[in-house]
């Protein structure tokens, strides 16, 4: 289903639900003196780089309760995210598709009995101010129902069944508050979780590779690409993903890798397959010697991270690809400008973002369910100068080359 009618059906089918929901004998019971939980589910319905960025809240699960057993609802296309995480075992891992809403509707009514029959007593639920999410939460029957809500503030509507509610905070990262989610289980009060906040984003764990697996790429990049096979290479993702307004503008992408060009540097683009007239537009003007279409050569996430162990430096929109990064070993340059990098800023500590913090900068927000106002015209994006996304991405390439030769000696 196209993203708008995903938020027409949300709005016009989900606020009379939640209103529904509500009016439930004992929906808001709270019973602070329940034992502590023995069977989670997470539900994450976002984009793919929200499951990265949800890792240190499933740690803080698994170390909180190590006896509880962990389970997830997904979107299908999510799911090989939440495996490279390693976060819940394969068979409590249960997915939806969104192709129609006749479809989604089966699979939702499929996973709201099976988790009932687990008998899952506590659902996270990570959406913002999603209805559906909200609606799942309280089908599964759980006794205990974490999730945000938006209290005094003026946010949208979810119903007020949610008897573990959390304060959304858009002063700071998804990713503390994800694990102010996990620490809300056993909360108390109004809000139900007051808890020191670290100025320090939390860390994210490198993904484990499989025997071998790091060895056939190289091979199979050495084959297909010969003509950047020796270079250093820079993998450059021009595309927007699910908001195209995200995207940095093609001639800035054009100038940056006929500037990484000139300096010696293979190119890599990245991105689905549908992004390779984008790819085609950098190469017909930056030439096809060293840049490479790798837009839908990657078939899987899996692939793709393995890909970038072969890389020194990624240069993205903001999305899916600069998340998986920070699991990897490769330096990032992140364009922001739609949303914003206090928010969902890469957990990688070396990650840089360039952000232009304009006045009507971020645009997207929990609060108009990612739906900008903007006419297309993202000025955000447009004034981030190509010369200096070059030259700090040169400074960061140079900085590699002295840390490999340092590690080589």
């Amino acid at each position: 289903m196209r993203v708008e009618t995903l938020r027409r059906i949300d709005r016009y089918l989900g606020v009379p639900l939640c209103r529904l929901f509500s009016l439930w004998p004992a929906g808001r019971v709270r019973n602070e003196d329940a034992p502590p939980p023995r069977k989670i589910v997470v539900i994450l319905l976002s984009e793919m780089g929200s499951l990265v960025l949800a890792q240190p809240m499933f740690s803080r699960l698994h170390a909180k309760y190590p006896a509880a057993e962990l389970h997830a609802l997904v979107f299908c296309r999510n799911k090989e995210v939440l495996d490279l995480l390693e976060a819940v075992p394969e068979e409590n891992i249960f997915t939806l598709r969104d192709g129609s809403l006749t479809v989604f509707a089966r699979d939702a009514l499929a996973a709201i009995r099976a988790l009932r029959r687990a008998g899952i007593d506590t659902v996270i639920d990570c959406e913002l101010f999603s209805r559906a999410s909200a609606i799942l939460s309280f089908l599964i029957g759980a006794s205990r129902r974490v999730g945000f809500e938006r209290h005094t503030q003026e946010g949208l509507y979810r119903g007020s069944f949610i008897n573990r509610p959390v304060l959304y905070n858009p002063y700071q990262h998804i990713a503390q508050q994800f694990v102010t989610l996990a620490e809300a289980i056993e909360g108390r009060g109004t809000p139900t979780v007051k808890r020191p906040v670290s100025t320090r984003l939390p860390a994210i764990s490198r993904i484990r590779l499989r025997p071998g697996e790091l060895d056939a790429m190289r091979s199979r990049i050495s084959r297909d690409f010969p003509s950047i096979a020796e270079s250093r290479l820079v993998l450059v993702y021009p595309g927007g993903g699910l908001l195209p307004i995200r995207a940095w503008p093609l001639g800035s992408y054009q100038e940056l890798v006929t500037g990484l060009l000139k300096e010696g540097f293979g190119v890599g683009l990245i991105g689905l397959a549908e992004d390779r007239p984008l790819a085609r537009g950098i190469r017909e003007v930056c030439g096809e010697a060293r840049t490479v279409d790798l837009t839908g050569y990657t078939r899987t996430v899996r692939e793709l991270v393995v890909l970038f162990h072969l890389a020194e430096l990624l240069v993205t929109n903001d999305g899916g690809p600069c998340h998986f990064a920070s699991m990897t070993p490769i330096r990032s340059i992140v364009l922001y400008g739609p949303e914003t990098p206090a928010l969902y800023g890469s957990l990688d500590p070396s990650s840089i973002a360039f952000y232009s913090n304009i006045s009507c900068s971020p645009c997207l927000t929990a609060y108009n369910h990612r739906s900008s106002p903007c006419d297309g015209d993202n000025q955000c994006l447009k004034i981030i100068e190509p010369g200096d996304v070059l030259a700090r991405a040169l400074s960061m390439l140079a900085m590699e080359k002295r840390e490999l030769a340092t590690r080589t000696d």
